[in-house]
């Protein structure tokens, strides 16, 4: 291992420490209040695709996130793992039924419609105060949206975290995707790019 992929292992498995020690009501309140401010701060288009992410382990749960982007129209999308390199998003449609997806997650049937979302929620491990973020290793973030840019789509990132999950810095790596917005317990946070 490089020496930037063995500091980020580091600061990846802190801030899951971090994470997994809040208290399990104390997170849901947080999930609830957080999907308040993303109706009240996330403009959403009627009909705009929104991929989400079904809540793992201890991560922010942004299902009534994701019902509040509904109520304002969004059509919403999970994560399908196809293989250990691809994910694509497929159509979330209340009714239709959810399959296993492997890492104690689930998303839609493969009946379900492939989508390319204009606004991604993403998970993460850890992140900084510059929009860096660290996954949980395997790339299918970054991968996932190099694949909507090679279509010329610019989706809207916004990263989904706990307080807690912030780190002093996050190394950088060619291929990291930044995140230009942060939704924690305490707000919307947008970062200004480098230049």
């Amino acid at each position: 291992m490089t020496p930037s992929k063995d500091l980020k292992k580091h600061l990846r498995k802190e801030a899951l420490a971090r994470r997994d020690a809040l208290d399990e009501f104390w997170r849901v309140e947080i999930a609830l209040e957080m999907a308040e401010t993303a109706r009240d701060q996330i403009a959403v288009e009627p009909g705009q695709i929104v991929s989400g992410f079904w809540p793992m382990r201890s991560e922010v749960d942004v299902r009534p996130l994701m019902f509040a982007l509904r109520e304002k129209g969004a059509r919403l999308c999970l994560p399908a793992i196809l293989d250990k390199t691809t994910i694509v998003f497929r159509e979330l449609v209340r009714g239709a039924p959810m399959v296993e997806m492997g890492f104690g997650t689930v998303g839609p049937h493969e009946e379900a419609e492939v989508l390319d979302p204009s606004m991604m929620l993403i998970p993460l491990a850890a992140f900084d105060a510059r929009g860096h973020r660290i996954g949980y290793g395997a790339g299918y973030y970054d991968r996932a949206i190099a694949r909507l840019a090679d279509k010329g789509l610019t989706p809207r990132l916004i990263g989904i975290a706990f307080d807690c999950q912030e780190v002093a810095q996050v190394p950088d790596e060619n291929h990291d995707v930044i995140i230009p917005e942060i939704l924690t317990e305490s707000g919307l946070r947008r970062f200004t790019p480098e230049l």
